[in-house]
């Protein structure tokens, strides 16, 4: 997630300013038309796309809870009948030797064998690969970045010690925990299932951008391997049992690119946001691979999507150059209907774009082994979003188009590399922050996420379309795509807003068609995923400071008379994100992952302690449960097992 910063003069007033524009750009699309059904006005159904959906589908959501009311960010606030356990907390201990947390003895050495800080993706597989088993089974969970604000005393970039610095290369990355649910509660085993990836950690690069000269470093010098891995935001789970993890900030680790001298080097840098002078965290004072200056091509490592395998630890994690370099939020894999596999990226900044990859080869439910390497061969695309409602996958591909070394792109290695560039090169449509991206696998459509851009039409810089309608968009909005004959292959696709989010009073917001008196508000979309009746769930990130309320997670069916209802299911804690939505295959345990809780604040005082009461705030999954042991969110829906086929696609 990218960190957004507003001015405290920055307000939205309903109805002022933002609506008459959003409904300007959207009548660039449709010409009015007539009623709707009961709460919505014409008005409204004649500018969005998409709106009216003549005799609507019944469709049993499932969904049979109570919506919370406001919370106070001291607690996470669930419905009632509902309970909270904090279990996966920063510095728990993954082995049998590893010590237990210490906020006075933070250390390297320690940090290497708990969990790791931010808590961001979290994935929950069973035990046995290729099982239903909800009560024992490995969680995946990505540690996007650090605070030291709230982890040190010093608090601040250049008073930090090398032993601090070793600390937070090793906070970052992912973890892989054992857990286990005994008598309603959950608890990570100790134990060699357990596996932590972090900035030290040895990788090897794989695709088109392996042995290139770029990646070549003095610890790679024939560009193979790398080390470590961080800015690990979102992420995805793929048929075979893997998780791809998508490295996102990674700018902010690299200092003093004012120092390279290749123009070309340069450019790229530039494009991809790397520092001219010191880095956010002052990494290059002890560790000379975090400085240009002093090693040219380190930060060409980063930026990837990275793939760990839960079920073998022993595994080298790779470095899946094919899948292109960006600042990648998700990585979400859907396997098609000729039995190919779709990854499906976000470049998580303002004015970027979407991206999707297609395997050369099917997936191969016979051969776990084999496909590994899927995401090595295949096309890489970037999304083209028309005002007409249909859109166009743009290849990725030396020699396609302005594709060439005339332009910079000699190899499919520059390609990917420079993936920003080339993008750009194509006319890919530049987009709000789209950040996660996934496949409802009841409807088999696309939802993209745009978690906000306050940047848009300001200055000199983009203006609304109806892809982005709102200037100086603060609250995001979320778009459904569906491929060309429900192919996930096709290079065309239409599209259709979901919704647009923001206060329901304030004009220029959408939901779907609802009726908006009967909405919750909600703002900064981020992490979405899906029950097994296609209902959306949405974790966002940023409500803090775009509607000062606590982030949280909503709920909303996608499709029949419901379709865009959204109910605020769980309010997380003060300073803190909501992250990583996840289900156990049964559905009776919800996984939340709380990220940073208390930032802003410090060490000396922070904003929060929880969820321990005490000592320093600490960045932790939860999980939900019920009561009765029912499943979240409500009344027993479909079988299970018809979730699971659409999994692996139709």
């Amino acid at each position: 997630m990218e960190r957004m910063h507003y001015e405290p003069d920055e307000v939205v007033r309903s109805g002022e300013g933002q609506g008459s524009s959003f409904w300007q750009v959207m009548e660039r699309r449709l010409s009015r038309r007539g009623l709707m059904k009961a709460g919505v006005t014409a008005t409204v159904a004649a500018a969005v796309p998409g709106l009216l959906r003549s005799n609507p589908p019944v469709v049993d959501t499932g969904l049979g809870f109570t919506p919370i009311g406001d919370a106070p960010g001291t607690e996470v606030v669930v419905p009632e009948g509902y309970t909270v356990q904090p279990f996966h907390r920063w510095g728990d201990p993954l082995f049998a030797e590893a010590p237990e947390f210490d906020p006075d003895g933070l250390s390297a050495e320690a940090q290497a064998v708990q969990v790791g800080y931010n808590c961001d993706f979290v994935g929950y597989f069973p035990i046995e690969y290729g099982t239903d088993r909800s009560d024992h089974g490995l969680l995946v969970v990505n540690h996007e970045y650090v605070n030291p604000e709230i982890m040190f005393a010093s608090g601040k970039p250049g008073d930090f010690t090398r032993a601090q610095i070793d600390t937070l290369l090793e906070a970052v990355g992912v973890s892989v925990a054992e857990v286990k649910l005994a008598d309603s509660q959950w608890s990570i085993v100790k134990g060699s299932k357990n596996a932590r990836y972090s900035l030290t950690t040895p990788f090897e690069l794989t695709g088109p951008a392996r042995g290139h000269d770029w990646m070549k470093t003095s610890t790679s010098e024939d560009g193979t391997t790398s080390i470590g891995t961080c800015s690990n935001c979102s992420a995805g789970k793929t048929p075979w049992g893997t998780v791809l993890s998508a490295e996102e900030n990674f700018q902010d680790m690299f200092a003093n690119a004012a120092s390279e001298t290749d123009p070309a080097k340069a450019k790229s840098h530039g494009r991809y946001g790397i520092s001219t002078a010191k880095s956010q965290y002052g990494l290059e004072q002890h560790h000379d691979r975090f400085d240009v200056a002093k090693e040219p091509n380190e930060c060409f490592h980063f930026g990837w999507v990275v793939e760990v395998d839960p079920y073998d630890p022993e595994w080298t994690p790779k470095k899946r150059t094919a899948l292109g370099r960006f600042r990648h939020e998700a990585a979400t894999t859907y396997v098609a209907k000729d039995g190919r596999v779709v990854m499906y990226s976000g470049c998580d900044s303002q004015f970027e774009y979407v991206y999707k990859f297609v395997s050369a080869k099917a997936f191969d439910p016979t051969d776990r082994i084999a496909n590994r390497d899927l995401m090595d061969e295949g096309t890489l695309y970037v999304a083209r979003y028309n005002e007409d409602g249909t859109g166009e996958w743009l290849p990725l591909v030396q020699g396609t188009g302005p594709l060439t070394a005339e332009n910079g792109f000699a190899t499919q290695g520059d390609v990917v590399i420079d993936a920003r560039s080339a993008a750009d090169l194509l006319g890919a449509t530049k987009m709000d922050r789209p950040e996660d991206i996934e496949v409802n696998p009841a409807n088999e459509k696309v939802y993209v996420v745009c978690t906000n851009n306050t940047s848009r039409a300001k200055a000199d810089n983009p203006g609304t379309d109806t892809m982005n309608p709102r200037p100086e968009n603060r609250h995001g909005h979320i778009i459904e795509v569906t491929e060309a004959g429900d192919d996930h292959t096709a290079t065309t696709f239409s599209w259709e807003m979901f919704l647009v989010c923001g206060d329901p009073a304030d004009e220029s917001t959408y939901f779907a068609g609802y009726d908006k008196t009967q909405v919750s508000p909600v703002s900064c979309p981020d992490n979405v995923c899906f029950d097994r009746a296609g209902n959306i769930w949405i974790a966002t990130d940023g409500q803090e400071r775009s509607m000062k309320r606590v982030d949280g997670v909503y709920v909303a069916p996608v499709e029949g008379p419901e379709r865009g209802k959204l109910r605020p299911f769980l309010a997380g804690i003060v300073g803190g994100e909501c992250a990583g939505p996840e289900f156990t295959p049964d559905e009776t345990t919800f996984f939340v992952a709380i990220q940073h809780p208390g930032e802003g604040s410090s060490v000396e005082k922070p904003s929060t302690r929880w969820p321990d009461g005490k000592g320093l705030p600490r960045p932790t999954v939860v999980a939900i449960r019920r009561k009765d042991g029912g499943p979240v969110g409500g009344r027993p829906s479909p079988d299970r097992r018809e979730f699971l086929t659409g999994l692996l696609g139709r």
